[in-house]
């Protein structure tokens, strides 16, 4: 059996150069890859096409990319945290392509089961729809939307083996599973790392097949984007 372990995130992204595509599991700031993505700004990638259903927050996460203009263009559904974000999308500085959540996991999902292409009902009838083939199927018409196409997936689990199989913990399976099956090498950082064959196979959720490079990472902040409790009595 193939052992994919390397020893932190500075290896695991040893050949993430300037001007890449690269997924980031994650909704919000839940399960993201925490130790990939402070990698990345140590290392300074450039020019980054970044697909992400969030943009972090401004001192956290894909945040931290964007505070040193290491994107050159997000592809997200929802950035509605991040004020530097704001800012260098209306100075023109930032490209960005809005997506609907559900047609951004699809188009993650079809490049995962190697489809080109999906139709979807979402978005026909607005600026999204501009410039893009329409079908029509048994009278409603449908946008076609191309699977992605990124060099790299970078996601977080709970827990993994060396054989590069993950079990992701409640809302942080998210868009995680997705997109370790969309790229092209996928790297997966885990709280905790376990030999081949002491996972349960029923509980696994992403097959190590998907994934090339798997670490156990460290010092998690798990951060909250937004803190909400009720009030006492």
């Amino acid at each position: 059996m193939i052992n994919k372990v390397v020893s932190n995130a500075e290896e695991a992204i040893r050949d993430i150069v300037d001007g890449v595509t690269i997924m980031l599991g994650g909704f919000g700031l839940c399960g993201i890859p925490e130790n990939c993505i402070n990698a990345l700004v140590k290392k300074k990638i450039k020019n980054i096409t970044c697909i992400s259903n969030n943009a972090g927050v401004d001192d956290f996460g894909i945040g931290l990319l964007l505070k040193q203009h290491q994107v050159k263009k997000m592809i997200s559904s929802y950035v509605g945290e991040n004020a530097e974000f704001e800012r260098q999308l209306l100075s023109g500085e930032l490209e960005v392509e809005l997506i609907p959540q559900g047609t951004l996991a699809t188009r993650c999902m079809a490049a995962g089961y190697g489809m080109p292409a999906i139709f979807t009902p979402a978005g026909v009838g607005t600026e999204v729809a501009e410039g893009k083939e329409i079908r029509n199927f048994d009278g409603k018409d449908y946008l076609l939307e191309y699977a992605f196409n990124a060099d790299f997936a970078l996601v977080k689990a709970w827990k993994g083996d060396t054989a590069g199989n993950l079990i992701f913990r409640s809302t942080s399976r998210n868009f995680n599973p997705v997109m370790a099956m969309a790229g092209k090498i996928t790297i997966a950082e885990v709280e905790e790392l376990v030999e081949a064959g002491a996972l349960n196979p029923d509980h696994i959720h992403t097959p190590g097949i998907y994934v090339h490079r798997i670490f156990q990472g460290e010092n998690y902040e798990k951060r909250i984007e937004q803190v909400t409790v009720r009030k006492r009595d």
